[in-house]
């Protein structure tokens, strides 16, 4: 199992990206073994380990948030853990990033290479409007942002109630082909994904890419679906230094 996913998206020359797997780190299971998630009852010190050889691997500074699934976007700072689910950045060498187990992952940047975002989006914070509040934050027109979508959990494991789906309809009728009613009464099986290129749509965001994973069934990555107690992977973008 590869440490690394580097992301297919198209972006421009400087921009990089990329998103850990579970593989490569010293945490023990059942963090094992490349978590980066310090609030998850892991050993500090493995934990720091774990973000100290990603930033010398990548020679990047991750900008770290403590997440609340809400819809905060802030400067990207490696200096301090602002409580937020967005950050952006045009300074080089600094990675906004977003660390998750399930809930959604979203990388941005301008066409032009000189500003970059991340966005963790559990199904609250996509319905009040994270991605949109990411977007704005690249302060350029919607057909010029280009977005990544990292792992998820997928369409097949993610089952919600029908308090989710009117949340999601309410707000936009469009969103009910992003349901499909469960084997269980009352209960719907979600597409985290079209919801968030639905709403990125709506916005006039076309340039979307990613999107296929399931965090659930795909080993490389840590769910909390799949076990409650686990680690976090990261999924960072940043522009890259210039000598």
């Amino acid at each position: 199992m590869n440490t690394f996913l580097i992301p297919d998206w198209p972006t421009p020359a400087g921009i990089r990206a990329c998103v850990t797997t579970r593989a490569g780190g010293v945490s023990l299971a059942p963090f094992d073994s490349f978590n980066l998630g310090d609030h998850v009852d892991d050993d500090p010190v493995a934990v720091a380990h774990n973000r100290q050889r990603l930033t010398h691997i990548f020679d990047v500074q991750p900008a770290w948030l403590s997440q609340v699934h809400g819809v905060v976007v802030v400067p990207a700072n490696p200096a301090r853990i602002d409580e937020a689910d967005g950050s952006w950045t045009d300074s080089p060498g600094i990675a906004c990033t977003a660390m998750t187990a399930d809930c959604l992952p979203a990388l941005f940047c301008n066409r032009a290479g000189t500003r970059v975002a991340a966005a963790h989006a559990g199904w609250r914070g996509l319905a009040a409007g994270v991605l949109e509040a990411t977007a704005q934050n690249l302060d350029v027109e919607p057909r010029d942002i280009l977005v990544w979508l990292g792992p998820a959990i997928g369409p097949k494991a993610f089952e919600v109630g029908a308090e989710v789906r009117e949340v999601f309809i309410k707000d936009m009728p469009e969103a009910d082909a992003a349901f499909v009613p469960s084997i269980n009464p009352g209960r719907f099986m979600a597409d985290i994904y079209e919801l968030a290129r639905l709403r990125l749509a709506r916005m006039g965001i076309t340039a979307v890419y990613g999107g296929g994973f399931c965090t659930v069934t795909d080993p490389r990555f840590f769910s909390y679906r799949r076990s409650p107690r686990t680690g976090r992977f990261a999924s960072l973008v940043w522009i890259e230094k210039t000598a």
